[in-house]
Parts: structure tokens; sequence; C-alpha cells
């Protein structure tokens, strides 16, 4: 009986091969003569998205906030990957979690209102990736998907930013009625100037049908009706 088997290593992932506890070959993708003497490690590399739970962590100014985050990462050392850890990927999970705390110790909480960058996004990811280079995995991107302030924060930014949209009404209202006065002074003027241009704007908001009786040269004209 033969003591080889033939194995396929499928695309995305590639295979270790341990022979008496000893790495024998890395196998990649495609089929290869296996010995049933070896134990085989499959790992995974493709891209994956590692959720990182919302987190509770302290502003500068002493206010609790809960942020979370998303890792992107993948196994670029499928070695490294399987022996330095037993799981290299809470690895990298902690790493951000510390980097976290300590970009949210340098911000104040109203900063963070409405905002997901104001956070040292750059901090975040070179601590995971450092972790990452450790374990044999490359960190992509590290994003902070949501911040979450306490209520009594969101209530107060709400009730702020509610407001300004007021004022900003009212002072759009008051605008408009001071354009609309200036509007009627400049008319006024203009029709105390020229008379009759005055009549002739009386005569055009007198309804249809309506008489009009014009006094010209102190005589009484009437006009028959329209």
């Amino acid at each position: 009986m033969s003591i080889f088997n033939r194995w396929v290593v499928n695309p995305g992932e590639v295979a270790l091969e341990y022979r008496d506890g000893t790495l024998a070959r890395v196998l990649t993708p495609g089929a290869h003569r296996t010995s049933r003497r070896s134990v085989y490690v499959r790992v995974d590399t493709r891209d994956r998205i590692v959720h990182v739970a919302p987190q509770e962590v302290l502003t500068a100014d002493g206010v609790p906030v809960r942020v979370s985050l998303a890792i992107q990462l993948a196994v670029v050392d499928a070695v490294r990957y399987a022996e330095q850890s037993d799981d290299p990927t809470a690895v990298v999970y902690l790493a951000a979690q510390v980097a976290l705390r300590t970009a949210c110790a340098g911000v104040q909480a109203e900063e963070l209102v409405g905002r997901t960058d104001a956070f040292d996004a750059d901090a975040l990811t070179a601590a995971a990736v450092a972790a990452g280079e450790s374990v044999g995995l490359a960190v992509r991107a590290v994003t902070i998907r949501d911040v979450i302030l306490p209520h009594e924060i969101r209530s107060a930014a709400m009730d702020l930013i509610t407001a300004k949209a007021r004022g900003q009404a009212k002072l759009e209202a008051a605008r408009a009625e001071t354009a609309a006065l200036r509007s009627l002074a400049n008319a006024g003027r203009l029709l105390d100037a020229h008379p009759a241009l005055a009549q002739l704007r009386l005569v055009q908001e007198v309804p249809y049908g309506a008489k009009v009786v014009l006094a010209v040269g102190g005589a009484d004209t009437a006009a028959a009706d329209d």
C-alpha cells in the first residue's frame, strides 16, 4: 500500500506540512502528493474583517463613550501565523483596543459629536500593524465605525443644533422683512417724486369694473365702467 495521498490546496489558502513536529513544506494552491505520516494545517490567506465590539473609553474630560472598530487584515506569513500564537487575531484585537483608549484620552467629548474622525486613526492603524506583523498578519486598515455618546450629551447637542436652526430661521425672516421694508421705502420716495406715477399705480390697483374719477386741471372727469 502506498504511503502517499493526493491533497488539494484551494485558492485563497496555503497548507503547512509538519513531519515529526517539524515544518517540512508550505503548500501553495494546487494538488500535492502528501504523506500519511505528516500533519497538515490549512491557513486561510484571504482578506477578512474583524469587528471590535463597542468599547467604553474615557475622553480627556472624563466622559465615557462607546467606540467600535473594524479591522481589515489578512495572513501574509502562514508559518508565523500558525506557530506564534494560538489566537493571532486576538493579538491584533487587543493592540487596537489599547490604542483606542490612548486615542480617546486625547480628545474632548464635544469634539466627538457627530464625528468619527476626531481620533488619530493613524495611531490606531500603526498599533494594529505592529501587532499583526508579530503573528504573520498584515493589517490593511483600521476603521472607526461608531462613536456612541451618553444620552445627556446627545440631547444637549440636539438642543444646540435646534437652537442654531431656529436662530438662523429668525435671522433669515428678519432679513427678508428688512428687505421688504427697504423696498417699500424706496417705492414711497419714487411715488412722492412722481405724482403721475402714483396715480397710474392707483388706477392699476382699482378692481375690474370699478368707476374711476380723475381730477385734471381742477375739473372732474368721469371714466366709463371698464
